[in-house]
Order: C-alpha cells, then sequence, then structure tokens
C-alpha cells in the first residue's frame, strides 16, 4: 500500500486539544456538542468541531512556526466555544476524563467512522469518554518520520507526566496520574508504535491491517506517537487534555523541542539512541501510573533515574533549540509545572472528585492554573 507522505516545514507546530462539556447544574457530562459545533458554524474541516462522543468538542490550531502562536490560535476558537457553551448552560473541561461522570452512559455522535470504532471495540469503545491533546510538528523528509517517531516513543514518561490530568475515574482515585492513558491504549490499533527501519515497511504494515480487515484507511492507525502523512507531522498522542493555555504551550513546546532535536540528530549521522521497545513500554506505564514521581528507564543508565531529574536535564539540553524556535517561555514553564504541580496533583489535592471538577472548570481557558 504506497501512502504518500507530503514534507511539510520542518518543526512547525499545529495543537488539537479536545474538551468536555460539563451541565453547570448537575455537574455530568451534557451532550451538548452538535449544538455548540453549529453554533460556532464548525464541522469535521473546521478548527472546531464534534468529537467521539456529543459530550465533546475539538479545538484545532492552523499551522504555526511558533507555539506561542498556535496558542493564540486556540485561544480565539475557545472564545467562540465558550460563549455558545455558556447560552447552553454548559462549562468547558480540560481533563483526560472527567471525575465522576459513567463513560457508558455517554451518547456517541453519529457517522459511521465512529460507528465502527463502537462496534468493534465493544466494551472498550464504550468506555472512550476521554480527552486528549494532540501535537502536529512538521518534517521535512519522509525518511526521517519513523526515526522521529521512535525517538518521541522513547520520550513518552516526559510528554506524559507534564500532561497527566486523569486521576479520578467514575468517582474513584484510580490510582493513576493518567487514567486516559491506559483506558485509551486499550482500542485495537492503539498504543505504541512498532520500530520500523524505513517508510516502506510503515506502508507493508498499513497494507496488512487494511487486508485484514483492522483499518480502513491509514489514519485509523491510531498509535500514540504516530506519522501523519497527509499533514507532513509526526503527532503526539500521549498527552491528556490540560485546562489552562499554559500547560498547551508547554506539552507543545516540549513536543517541538524533542522533534527538532531528533531531527538535528538524525540529519549529522543518521543515528538515535534508543530503548528496547519493552522498556518504552514500561516506561509509559510508569508515567501513566506515578506522573512525575515516575523513575525511568534511559539509555545511558544502568538503574532508573527520577523522572523529575531526567526532565530536568532534557530541558538543559534543549534550551539552544528553544531559542532557535522561539518557545524559550513555554518550554520554562515545562519546569514550572514539574515544581508547582501538574494538573493530577492540583486535583487530588482538592479532596474529592467533585471538588476536581470544580476546580477544572474555574482553570479551563486561562492562562495558567497559577495565582500569580
Amino acid at each position: 500500500m504506497q501512502i504518500t507522505f507530503a514534507p511539510s516545514r520542518q518543526s512547525s507546530v499545529g495543537i488539537e486539544w479536545e474538551l468536555g462539556l460539563v451541565d453547570l447544574t448537575s455537574g455530568e457530562l451534557a451532550p451538548a456538542g452538535p449544538q455548540i459545533v453549529a453554533a460556532c458554524q464548525g464541522g469535521s474541516q473546521a478548527p472546531i468541531r464534534g468529537e467521539y462522543l456529543q459530550t465533546m468538542v475539538e479545538l484545532t490550531s492552523g499551522v504555526h512556526l511558533r507555539v506561542a502562536d498556535a496558542v493564540d490560535d486556540l485561544a480565539g476558537h475557545l472564545a467562540e466555544v465558550r460563549a455558545a457553551a455558556a447560552e447552553l448552560g454548559i462549562g468547558l473541561l480540560g481533563s483526560g476524563t472527567h471525575p465522576f461522570s459513567i463513560a457508558a452512559a455517554q451518547p456517541l455522535t453519529p457517522g459511521p467512522r465512529y460507528q465502527r470504532v463502537a462496534e468493534r471495540n465493544a466494551y472498550w469503545g464504550s468506555q472512550m469518554a476521554i480527552c486528549g491533546t494532540h501535537v502536529h510538528i512538521g518534517v521535512d523528509n519522509k525518511n526521517k518520520a519513523l526515526p522521529i517517531t521512535a525517538s518521541l516513543a522513547r520520550f513518552y514518561p516526559y510528554l506524559l507526566a507534564i500532561s497527566c490530568s486523569s486521576p479520578y475515574w467514575e468517582g474513584q482515585d484510580c490510582g493513576y496520574a493518567s487514567q486516559r492513558t491506559m483506558l485509551f491504549q486499550q482500542l485495537a490499533t492503539n498504543g505504541l508504535p512498532y520500530p520500523m527501519q524505513d517508510w516502506a515497511a510503515f506502508e507493508d504494515y498499513a497494507e496488512d491491517l487494511l487486508r485484514s480487515g483492522m483499518i480502513s484507511l491509514p489514519d485509523e492507525i491510531r498509535w500514540d506517537v504516530r506519522p501523519s502523512p497527509k499533514f507532513g507531522t509526526v503527532e503526539n498522542r500521549v498527552a491528556d487534555s490540560v485546562p489552562t493555555l499554559g500547560e498547551l504551550g508547554a506539552i507543545a513546546a516540549l513536543t517541538q523541542c524533542f522533534v527538532e532535536y531528533t531531527s538535528r540528530s538524525y540529519t549529522a549521522d543518521r543515528t538515535l539512541e534508543a530503548l528496547p521497545p519493552w522498556l518504552v513500554k514500561e516506561n509509559k506505564w510508569r508515567a501513566a501510573r506515578y506522573g512525575l514521581d515516575a523513575e525511568v528507564i534511559t539509555p545511558r543508565q544502568q538503574n532508573p533515574v527520577p523522572l523529575r531529574d531526567g526532565l530536568a536535564q532534557w530541558l538543559e539540553r534543549l534550551q539552544p533549540v528553544a531559542t532557535d524556535l522561539g518557545c524559550t517561555e513555554e518550554l520554562r514553564f515545562v519546569w514550572q509545572l514539574a515544581e508547582r504541580g501538574v494538573s493530577y496533583q492540583r486535583q487530588l489535592a482538592t479532596g474529592s472528585p467533585q471538588a476536581a471538577l470544580r476546580l477544572l472548570l474555574d482553570e479551563t481557558g486561562s492562562r495558567t492554573p497559577f495565582a500569580d
């Protein structure tokens, strides 16, 4: 199966932000997505669009060179959605999961694409009341797409830990910083990318999935990190949805810097440091379970290191890249989050799912989760 990769401007950035919709009277998820999208003149190809469930909407930025511009783009769409939602008594929720609503009670958005997902995945398809943040980073040559995909998967624990925002699930503290991660990987073509040597191997893989009936289109390969041939990007799908614009910028900046760092390394000598797939999988689980308090496995250390230490080292190493890309402030905010508390920590500090929901409704759409 031939898949054309349309190269794009190296390290350009676009962001997709999924938000839950909450009835402000009951606090439960509300199926107001179709009404809100219609009120905003949105649609499947518009910046404001529906999602898998009617209790969700997705906001998408355009393509930008600077993270700040992509975030500002989303802020404009957010203002439209907020105004339409307010007319219906609906609040917006930037979180991987709703703290207490029952997933299986949420209605599916009509359409053959989502219906296939629901039918094929049965019980797990009914549990997808989850929201994520997706970051597309431009890649200028298809030969770099799979090495960059593998590299971003290696950095999975850092990209997830700063976004973990789903400690509560159906009213229970489930013990995971990101319950969304554990749920999302249950779908048939989701999960970590498979190591592949070249683009032809990816085409063969897609052909196998198509012939076996696992997919009908290549974009139904829903890896946590994947090449997106149509847009000429590698897409980071690791992160939970987050409430604030500052957190969106931090996730996008860290992704952009990791991609650019990998691109430069690969261009220089065609080699990249790697971890065996089974250790990448273990790091993913550790970050989902423990968030910033995880210990992670790295290529250079025999023993696991505290995730915070690894993150600090990478933030220092990425500073020159961030300067070149114009995202130094957003990258600096990554460490502020690590020091002051990411969303799962702030939610748990409230003491209950109900209080966590109130905090999330207050935070969603603000510039920063911190008072100063």
